[in-house]
C-alpha cells in the first residue's frame, strides 16, 4: 500500500509506492503539513485505485519522472511483442465483435443495430478482424483513426470528426468488453473522442414561416404546420398515427417513431411525452383528418404508407426554400424554430422542455440561450397570441371550440 513520507534532506513530502511490482518514489514541493499530507493521501488513494483498475497511467501524474519513461518505453515494448499479461490466447476480433453483438442487439432499436452492423462490416472488420482482441494495440488503434479522416463520402468530402467518433464507439465498447472477459487492460484506455465543432442552430423567424405555409403545395401545409408548431421530430411526425391525436384533450401523444421505415418506440424516455396543440396546429390536424382520417397515419401517401421523409424533402422541401430564395436548411430546423418561438412568445422553459422531450432545461439554454427574452408564462398561452397577431384570427367555429 503506498504511502505519504517525508525526505529529511530537504523536509519535502514525497508518495511512495508500487507500480507493476516496482518500488516507485516521487518527490514533491509540499512542506510537512496536515494540509498537504491530506491533499497528497487522496492523491495516492486516486493512483492506487487506478492502479488496482489497470488504467493508471504514469505520465499523467509525472509527466517528468524518469519512472515515466521507463514504464512508457516497457508498455511500448510489450505492446510491439503482444506479451500482454494473464492470458496467451484471446478470440480474433471478428469472432468476438458477432458474439458481442449477438449479446448487445436486445437492448437496441432495430435502426441502431443496423448501424452497428454496417460499422462493423465496412470499417473494423477489415482492418482488426483477423487480430486477436488482445493483441490490439493502441498504436493501431490511432493509425486506424487517423486513416479514417483521409476516406471520402460520395459527395468527395472527407468524414466528419462525429462520423468518426461514431465509428471508433463500437471499437471501444468491444475492445472494453474483451477486456473485462479476458483479464487484459483495454488498449483503448486513454484515447479521446475528436473534438466535434458545434452545429449553429439555424430557425427560420416567424415572418419565413408565414412565407413557407403560405407557399407550400397545399397537400403538405398541413404537415409543416404542426412540424413548425409543435417541434417534433421527423421520425415522430412521419409516424403519428391518430389514434395518438386527442382533440378532446386538444394534445398529440408522442408514443413512437419511424425510423427506416419502421415504427419503433421513441428516441428516449424523455421523447415519450404529450404536446399541447396551439390553435393553428389543432386547425390543421382537423383539416388533415379531411384527408387522411380514415386510415392509420396522420400524414401519409395515397395509399396510407408512411411518408419518405428523404423524398419529402428532395421534392418538397429543398424546391420549396429555393423557390423562395430562402437559405437550404434541413428540415430539423423546423424543430429548433418551435424552440426559439416559444422562447420569443415567453413561455416557460420547463413547458418548453416538456415539449420538446427534453428531461431538464438544461439544453434548452445551451442551445437556445441566445433566443431567451423575458420568461413568465408557463401553459402556452403566450405562444398562442404570437400565432394569432402573425397569421390570421381564428375563425367563430375554431373559437367555440376552443
Amino acid at each position: 500500500m503506498g504511502s505519504i513520507r517525508v525526505r529529511k534532506q530537504t523536509g519535502k513530502l514525497f508518495l511512495d509506492f508500487k507500480y507493476r511490482n516496482k518500488r516507485c518514489r516521487e518527490q514533491t514541493a509540499l512542506e510537512d503539513t496536515a494540509k498537504n499530507r491530506k491533499k497528497l493521501q487522496a492523491l495516492m488513494d486516486r493512483i492506487e485505485a487506478e492502479i488496482t483498475l489497470g488504467i493508471f497511467d504514469y505520465p499523467q501524474y509525472f509527466p517528468n519522472s524518469a519512472n515515466a519513461a521507463k514504464f512508457q518505453k516497457e508498455k511500448e515494448e510489450e505492446e510491439k511483442t503482444g506479451a500482454l499479461e494473464n492470458h496467451e490466447h484471446t478470440p480474433l476480433f471478428k469472432s468476438f465483435a458477432h458474439t458481442w453483438i449477438g449479446e448487445m442487439s436486445i437492448q437496441w432499436r432495430k435502426s441502431h443495430l443496423t448501424t452497428v452492423e454496417g460499422t462493423l462490416k465496412n470499417y473494423l472488420i477489415p482492418e482488426f478482424g483477423e487480430k486477436e482482441v488482445g493483441r490490439i494495440t493502441k498504436k493501431e488503434i490511432l493509425e486506424f483513426r487517423a486513416s479514417l479522416a483521409k476516406v471520402t463520402t460520395r459527395s468527395e468530402k472527407p468524414l466528419s470528426s462525429s462520423r468518426i467518433n461514431r465509428i471508433m464507439t463500437p471499437l471501444r465498447m468491444i475492445l472494453g468488453e474483451a477486456a473485462n472477459r479476458y483479464d487484459f487492460s483495454s488498449p483503448y484506455h486513454g484515447i479521446k473522442s475528436l473534438k466535434v465543432p458545434r452545429t449553429d442552430v439555424e430557425p427560420f423567424d416567424i415572418d419565413e414561416v408565414k412565407l413557407i405555409l403560405e407557399s407550400v403545395r397545399p397537400d403538405f401545409k398541413n404537415y409543416y404546420t404542426v412540424r413548425f408548431f409543435t417541434g417534433m421530430r421527423t421520425g415522430e411526425i412521419d409516424g403519428l398515427q391518430w389514434q395518438y391525436v386527442d382533440f378532446k384533450r386538444r394534445q398529440i401523444l408522442i408514443r413512437q417513431s419511424l425510423v427506416n421505415g419502421e415504427l419503433g418506440y421513441t428516441k428516449n424516455d424523455g421523447s415519450f411525452r404529450t404536446i399541447e396543440m396551439s390553435q393553428l396546429v389543432y386547425d390543421a390536424l382537423k383539416e388533415q383528418q379531411k384527408a387522411t382520417g380514415n386510415m392509420d397515419f396522420v400524414f401519409c401517401t395515397r395509399s396510407g404508407t408512411p411518408l419518405s421523409h428523404n423524398n419529402v424533402t428532395k421534392r418538397v422541401w429543398y424546391p420549396l426554400l429555393a423557390h423562395l430564395g430562402l437559405r437550404k436548411r434541413r428540415p430539423y430546423q423546423t424543430r429548433h424554430t418551435a424552440a426559439t418561438l416559444w422562447l420569443a412568445a415567453g413561455e416557460n422553459p420547463e413547458w418548453i422542455a416538456r415539449q420538446m422531450g427534453h428531461t431538464t432545461t438544461e439544453m434548452l439554454f445551451r442551445i437556445y440561450s441566445r433566443y431567451v427574452p423575458n420568461l413568465t408564462r408557463r401553459d402556452g398561452s403566450a405562444f398562442e397570441r404570437l400565432l394569432i397577431t402573425q397569421f390570421e384570427t381564428p375563425t367563430e367555429e375554431t373559437s367555440d371550440e376552443h
